[in-house]
This record gives C-alpha cells, structure tokens and sequence, in this order.
C-alpha cells in the first residue's frame, strides 16, 4: 500500500501543471465539451428524423425517442459496475467512446438517402435498410454515452490530490459549464445544418451533416481523450459499491425469507437481517440511502414530462410559424430556450427567490422545492395544450376514412353553375375556387358548364375540380396534410391557350399543356420567385410571398399576356393556410418547464447527497438516472398506447398525472425525517467491533434453539451453520 501511494506522490510531482491545476484536466474537460455537443446536437434533430426522413408518424418517433432516451440513462449503471469492477475508468472511458464513435458515423450513414435511391428521385428506395442502420447507432449511442456518463467526471477528480480541494472544486464547476456550454451549441446548430439541402442526385433537408458533425466532435472527443493519457493519475479499479449494496439487501431479503418462522424474534428493520454477514455500518449506511430511494418512487413522472420538450414539444414546433425577423426559428432549435433559462434562472434562485422565500420565514424545505418544482411542470403542459388548442383552430380540418373533400376551380371569368348530387346548386367565382365540401360517397354525379359527368373520388382524400364552359376539364389531388419542414406545397393550373413552363431557382416543373394542372413541388418560405416560359421563349416573373406550411394552386387565367404587368392577371388560391401561431408562444411553457427543473433537478440532487453517506453518493446517482430512464418509459407508453384523439387532451393528461403524483410525494415528504449521515455513521463505527461479538453471540445461541426445535437445515442461513 505504501508503495502505490509513493508511486502516485512520485507520478504527480512529476506531472506538469499550469495555474496549479494539472493539465490533465484540460484534456478531460476539451473531451466532456465535444462529447455533450455530439450527443445533444445528434438528440435536438432526432424526433425530426424519424419523422420526416424515416417517415414515421407522431405517435412511433416519439416512441422510438423516448425509448433511446431511456437506454441512455439506463446504461450509466453498467458503465459504474465496469469501471469499478473490471477496467477501470480510463480504459471504460475509452473502450465505450470507440463503441459511442461508431455509433454516431452509423447514424450519419444512415440519413444518406442516396445510398438507395437507385431511382434518383430523392426517396430512398430501401427504408428497411435506413431503419436497421439508425437502430443500430443508436444502440451504440446508447451504450457508449450512457456508459461513460458515470467515469469521467470522477475520473476528473482523480487528477487532483488531496490538498487541492480549492482546484478540484473549480474544475467540476469548469466541467460542468462545458457541458452546458456544448448542449447550447448544438442545439443551436446542428438544426441549422439539418435545415440545409444536400444530395448527390437529388436534395434534401442534410441529415447526414446534421448527424456528421456530431460524429465528428466525437471522434475529437476521443482522440484528445487519448492524447493525454501519459499524464494521467490512473487509479486501480476497487470494486462497485453498488453491486455491494445489491448484494447486502438481497441478503438481507434471503435471510429474512429463510428465517420467516414465528420463532424468531422480529427485528427493528427488515435490512437488520442482513447482520449476519455484513457490517452494522453498511447496513445503516443501506438503510439511508433505502430511505432516500424510496422517496424517488414519485419522481418519473416528472422526467416523463420534462424530456417531452425534445418529442411533442419540437413536434408542436411544426405546426408553428418560426419568422422572428431578419432570422428563422427551425423547430427542433427552440429547445435551446430551455439551456439559456437554466444559466439565467440557476442563479436568480440562488440569490434572489430563495433568500426572499427564506426572509418571509417560510420553511422551503427541499422536499418542498421539489414538490413545487412537480408542479410548475405539470403547469407548463397546462400551457402547452392551451397553446395547442390555439394550433388546433388554424389546423385545416381533413377528411375521415369515410369522408372525401371537394371543391371546383372555374377557368372562366365569369361565374358557374355546380350540381352535386344530393347538393343543392351553387355558383363558383370565375378564376376561384369554392370552399372545400364534405362528401360521404365514392361515385358522385355532377354537373358542371349544363354538361353531367360521373366523377369517382376515394375515401380519405381531398380533390379540386378543373372546371370551365365545356363541364369537368381535370381532377387534381390535393395533399392532405401540412407540408413538411415548413415548407409550402405550390401546383399552377395553367388556363392559357398553349403550353407553358415554370421554374423556380433550378427546379423546372416541365410544360403543363393547356387546361390542366401540375403536381406538386415544395417551396421554403419568403419571396418565391417564379419564372413562366411560353414555347416562343417568352417569359413572366412571378413572386409569392410564403409563409410556413401553406399550399397554393397558382391560376394562369386565359386573358393572361406576356409583358411588364403579366404577374397582374395571375391567382394564387390557398388551398391550406400557413401556420398563423407564433413559436415565441413556446417560451411561456419553456419557462415554466425550466423553473420546475432549477427547483426540482438541482434541489432534488443536492438533498439526495445531503441525506446519504458519502461512500454512497453514487448509488443514489444512479437511483437518480434510474428515475429518468422509468419516466422516459412512461411517455413511451402512453404515445403507443394512448387513445386520446387530439394532442392537447394528451398534455391535459400528463398534466393531471404529475399533479396527483406530487400530491403523493406532498404526502411522502411531510413525514420524511431529515438525517445528518455523518453522525449516524459515527456513531456505528464506534460501536461496531462491540456489537458484533455481541451479535455473533447471539446468532450462536439461536442456532442452537433452532436445532434443538428441530428446524430444518434449509430454514437456516449457511453463515449460522458455519457459526
């Protein structure tokens, strides 16, 4: 022992230094940076990806997010028992940033759509493929940043010795601010890269940037990591206190079970049948933390609520308008109101609300902190399904699975008569459109111009009917659904006497022939400048200002003429509106949400560590991790399980949910008894040496009482036969 300890005074005399700290730690700090920036630059897009890329509905991505959420804090308790256990920290860390590596080029690779669109018409041809590399990464993912999560902070701590309390205190607050400041980063622009078009053949919104450059900050991670591994304190792994604490419990739960019979005298606690082979200071030390654990049961439901800001609430995004001036808000990057608050709001609480709370003289127990914390929560999801009843009423309304929508453009000037069967007659505006009307049948007669026709249309989708003088020119389908991404769907129906070509920047629709109408293309908001081409070259340039997710059908009327005031004549109708409510309404229930975390998260960590022992610290850490992961769970569930038909009725619900939840944990916390460990453990260290010849004494005893009832052997525990 004293040769380790020389070895280790010999190897940081000679490690260097700067500023009294060891420069060891800048490469530790350098490698947390890069890693929390690939991890939340990859996580802020991901709901996104799976939603337009992948193609899977609302409900399935946030699914799947919530369930790689959930391995990621599920995965940090076996990173704890390898490094304790089995490689130690340095080479844990390294080992699992290899395996975290691959996985972050594994789901860079697969956002390639390329790589199978043989047909190069933008869609990759084999889904399959694309899915089962995604979830490979991001088991990878899981793995290696869940497992990493509980070394390396510690193994920062390593670097220090015991007189540098002072520098090892400035390094966690160093450490954890490059986190925070990773987080803000690439919430900030890995949407920004995923809102960019890339492609070999055909382009489209560059996931694969959005997911490469995380990748490669964490190959950065890795190699700098690495580098300075010669200048490292590396301490031997000593074993998981952890598995020791599973252990005395599942002891103590045997032991118990063994000795169920009324013959033995019962115990104060049931942990106290754990003596027989484990120290009375363990099990007191257990039996703390036990308390404190119990007091965590509540706590998923909060975490259930909190990590929905990166599904639902980037989801609700969507459906948002993001024109906040000279700049445009992506969905996925309001999620960065969320670390912004938490350097504002930590420090406020601090040194203003607490003191004041405290000057009020009301007793704010930290128990009390988090019950508070539970329900500014359960407020902001108040929030956002009022915000989402607002979306709600500007959403358009589509048709059922036992419905189509109608509705008739007339090519003429003037007005037309329209008879749809079982309809009463109406006039449609020349060079318009009418609203859209609900049909319930498949196979309608109508008559249009004095001419009748029988139209078919399917259940479920929505239809525009070219009409003029001669009755029913063309039926188009139209979308129904909001456009993706923010973008706008724009057709033209072209009502001139020849054929004419339209272009946007480099997309060309092709020439539509007189009388009919094109498909659709997608258009990114603002001024969309468009240029019209006749077959003599002729050409007309025309602007439509664009919102978010609207869709247009542009008319080129039959009195159109090339020239200086060609655009003049032209009608853009809006078959869907664009998103009218503002993404800045978000930060109302951000706020809220992030109150409820400074006053929840910090509050709740700090009493879990005040309460425990300090040898105990890190079973409560992963106790704590365990809470997020079984939250994450929850909103899994419900996604795919839940049948609530609107999504505000579903934030209503979670709501409701924490609410009662924080009830409960009122209830708990009112008849929690605050300890001081350090004193409790004191005062079993100098008692143990006598209480345990006592107790061994006394098991011997009961031995031999049990023999001489006849108790079967099988009732007793191996450690009292042996004794």
């Amino acid at each position: 022992m004293e040769d380790k300890e020389e070895q280790r005074t010999k190897k940081t005399k000679n490690r260097p230094s700067c500023l009294g700290y060891p420069v060891s730690i800048f490469f530790i700090v350098v490698n947390e940076f890069c890693e929390r920036f690939s991890y939340y630059g990859m996580k802020a897009v991901l709901v996104l990806y799976f939603k337009y890329f992948i193609g899977w509905d609302n409900d399935l991505s946030t699914t799947i997010y919530h369930t790689f959420v959930a391995l990621c804090y599920l995965t940090p308790i076996l990173g704890a028992i390898i490094a304790d256990s089995w490689l130690g920290k340095f080479k844990t860390i390294v080992y699992l940033s290899i395996v975290y590596t691959i996985g972050q080029v594994v789901m860079a690779i697969s956002a390639i759509h390329d790589i199978t669109d043989t047909d190069r018409d933008g869609t990759p041809d084999n889904m399959t493929f694309h899915i089962a590399m995604s979830m490979l990464g991001l088991m990878l993912i899981a793995l290696g940043t869940g497992g990493i999560k509980p070394c390396v902070a510690a193994f920062g701590g390593d670097q220090f010795e015991d007189h540098q309390e002072k520098q090892r205190s400035t390094f966690f607050s160093i450490f954890y601010l490059s986190i925070n400041a990773g987080s803000l980063l690439s919430t900030l622009i890995t949407p920004i890269l995923r809102a960019q078009e890339c492609g070999i053949y055909s382009k489209q919104s560059c996931f694969p940037l959005a997911f490469g450059v995380p990748a490669a900050l964490m190959v950065v991670a890795l190699i700098v990591f690495v580098v300075g591994h010669k200048m490292y304190i590396m301490e031997s792994p000593k074993g998981n206190i952890l598995l020791q604490v599973m252990k005395c419990i599942g002891f103590a739960v045997k032991n118990r079970f063994n000795h169920r019979s009324k013959q033995y005298p019962k115990r104060e606690h049931w942990m106290d049948w754990a003596e027989e082979k484990y120290e009375k200071l363990l099990i007191a030390q257990v039996k703390m933390v036990l308390k404190v654990l119990f007091l965590y049961i509540p706590l998923p439901m909060f975490w259930a609520l909190f990590d929905q800001q990166g599904s639902r609430w980037t989801l609700q995004a969507t459906t948002m308008n993001g024109n906040f001036g000279a700049f445009i808000i992506q969905p996925d990057q309001m999620q960065i109101v969320n670390p912004i608050l938490i350097v504002i709001m930590v420090p406020i609480m601090d040194s203003a609300v607490y003191p004041l709370i405290k000057k009020c003289h009301i007793n704010f127990t930290p128990l009390r902190r988090m019950t508070v914390g539970m329900l500014l929560a359960a407020l902001a999801f108040v929030a956002a399904a009022l915000l989402q009843i607002q979306i709600d009423q500007t959403m358009p309304s589509f048709p059922s699975s036992s419905q189509t929508q109608v509705k008739f453009l007339n090519l003429e000037n003037a007005p037309l008569p329209v008879i749809v069967e079982g309809q009463e007659q109406f006039d449609v505006p020349g060079l318009s459109s009418n609203e859209y009307m609900m049909l319930d049948t498949e196979d309608v007669v109508v008559s249009a111009g004095g001419q009748n026709a029988t139209v078919s249309f399917e259940m479920k989708t929505r239809h525009t009917v070219l009409i003029n003088n001669n009755g029913i020119l063309q039926t188009l389908n139209d979308i129904t659904e909001k456009p993706n991404q923010g973008l706008n769907a724009i057709r033209f129906v072209n009502g001139f006497r020849s054929h004419l070509n339209f272009t946007i920047k480099s997309d060309n629709l092709g020439p539509i022939a007189p009388l009919k109408g094109s498909g659709y293309f997608n258009v990114t908001h603002g001024k969309a400048n468009f240029t019209i081409t006749n077959e003599e070259g002729e050409t007309c340039h025309y602007i439509l200002q664009l919102g978010f997710g609207s869709s247009y059908t542009v008319l080129i009327p039959g009195n159109f003429s090339f020239g200086q005031s060609c655009a003049d004549t032209i009608n853009a109708i809006q078959d869907i509106e664009p998103n009218g409510i503002h993404m800045a309404w978000q930060v109302i229930q951000y706020f809220l949400m992030t109150c409820g975390e400074v006053v929840f998260s910090v509050t709740g960590l700090d009493f879990s560590y005040s309460q425990a022992p300090s040898n105990m610290k890190s079973v409560l850490q992963a106790g704590w991790l365990l809470t997020v992961a079984v939250g994450n769970i929850i909103v899994l569930i419900v996604a795919e399980a839940g049948s609530l038909p609107d999504q505000w009725a579903e934030y209503v619900l979670f709501a409701c949910l924490l609410v009662a939840v924080s009830i409960i944990f009122a209830v708990m916390a009112y008849f929690y008894t605050y300890i001081d460990p350090t004193e409790i453990e004191a005062k079993f260290m100098e008692l143990e040496p006598e209480d345990k010849k006592k107790k061994e004494l006394e098991m011997t005893t009961r031995d031999n009482l049990a023999y001489a009832n006849n108790e079967t052997p099988e009732k007793t525990d191996a450690k009292q036969t042996k004794i």
